[in-house]
């Protein structure tokens, strides 16, 4: 029955595989082979800008320092940041649907007010002050200036912005489109190149100070209806929060009637398991070691056997282990033969019913009248059926057995950090 069930998934994917699968975000204007559609669709598919209500991009438009900010929270996963600083620009108050976006920039330090106490969120940002932001919040260095010369317009940059762009230089974030010999520095800053830029300083996050990165959350989706599907990707290691759901397999057979309380038990992640935004949380073939804690044996009246097993741990292929709390994910935490099997179980009770039934209609009917064989088939089969599926109900249930890379799902009764693999 399980090799029939895992026959028709298997044809079910086949399916799905012939359907074309078309991308996940549209944009209606920026065509193929745009200079900044990679940029723009890594950082819209992101969730860093959006679309307008038309599902268009605008990436000629020029950026408010408001978009840039709330952009910049996304990108350092601080845009959900709880706000303990009081207002202090004079051009924002609590009615401005801003309001905490504005203050959640103030209280890191992203992007400064002015001097006069105004914030001017609707002030376009120019080139230049985009590489100052970005070169605030990355690692600290000292860049030989003289990098700059290499572009024609470098008598432009202004002096405060000199050592800016030969740090954000050596650091590969920057833009100088369309001309790759001009910096533009005074130039508003359009959608497009600040799509380069953002991309650019996702790909570096590690760069970016650890004063200005929040709690990065990505998401799994193992299984739809897992309690939790966070995971928090950290600077060392992957925090799968409490409730998520994983998939694992028997690293070898297992069987109800052979195994103990306190007898250990293994298990596999055969694929690695990546979050939907695409990082590494658990390599492939890491061990998930766990023991036996109760057996409940099969009982009568169809009662299958439960297995009841502890997750204590995961050890990842380079030897790093994990602690670890999690049950199967299942009723009360038990594992044991699902309704199919038992489904199974009864049907050949009732087939074998109805075949012994149907002998012994004919065979009754047949010797004291031949002819009536057809009535003893009649009145034989769904009698014997009857008393089959009877038969099935009150015996014992089945034994719990699972093969040699029989896949389980598991839940997290705690949270688990697992240690980043060196790449």
């Amino acid at each position: 029955m399980k090799n029939f069930l895992a026959t028709m998934m298997a044809l079910c994917l086949i399916a799905f595989a012939a359907i074309p699968v078309f991308a996940a975000t549209q944009i209606n204007d920026v065509s193929e082979g745009y200079w900044a559609q990679k940029e723009i669709l890594d950082v819209v598919s992101n969730d860093i800008m959006t679309l307008d209500e038309d599902n268009n991009f605008n990436p000629e438009k020029d950026v408010p320092r408001i978009c840039f900010v709330k952009s910049l929270l996304k990108l350092l996963s601080n845009d959900n940041l709880n706000v303990s600083i009081a207002n202090s620009f004079s051009d924002v108050t609590t009615a401005d649907k801003n309001y905490d976006d504005i203050l959640r920039s103030q209280q890191l330090g992203l992007v400064y007010g002015y001097p006069d106490g105004t914030f001017k969120a609707s002030k376009l940002m120019s080139r230049a002050e985009t590489q100052s932001v970005i070169s605030h919040i990355t690692q600290d260095k000292v860049s030989d200036t003289s990098a700059l010369n290499s572009f024609a317009d470098a008598n432009k940059v202004p002096c405060w912005a000199k050592q800016v762009y030969a740090k954000t230089l050596e650091y590969g974030i920057y833009v100088n489109y369309p001309n790759e010999n001009e910096l533009r520095p005074n130039d508003n800053l359009t959608r497009a190149e600040a799509a380069v830029l953002l991309s650019r300083l996702k790909a570096k996050l590690d760069l970016v100070k650890k004063e200005y990165k929040g709690e990065n959350i990505e998401h799994l989706k193992v299984k739809r209806n897992a309690p939790n599907n966070e995971v928090y990707v950290l600077e060392n290691s992957n925090l799968i929060k409490e409730g998520n759901v994983l998939e694992v397999s028997f690293t070898d057979k297992f069987r109800s009637e052979e195994a103990s309380a306190g007898q250990a038990v293994y298990f596999v992640n055969e694929e690695p398991i990546y979050t939907e935004e695409g990082t590494l949380i658990v390599p492939a073939n890491s061990k998930f070691n766990g023991t036996v804690v109760a057996i409940e044996n099969e009982k009568w009246f169809n009662k299958n056997a439960r297995v009841y097993v502890q997750l204590t741990e995961i050890v990842t292929p380079d030897g790093k282990s994990t602690s670890l709390n999690a049950k199967p994910f299942y009723k009360n935490y038990a594992l044991k033969e699902g309704p199919w099997m038992t489904a199974g179980k009864l049907l050949l009770y009732t087939a074998g019913g109805a075949a012994i039934g149907t002998g012994a209609g004919v065979g009754f009917s047949f010797i004291p009248n031949p002819v009536k064989v057809g009535t003893g088939v009649a009145i034989g089969t769904p009698v014997g059926a009857g008393v089959g599926l009877v038969t099935g109900l009150v015996t014992k249930g089945l034994k719990y057995h699972a093969k040699a890379g029989e896949e389980i799902y598991i839940i997290l009764l705690d949270d688990a950090a697992v240690a980043k693999q060196a790449l």
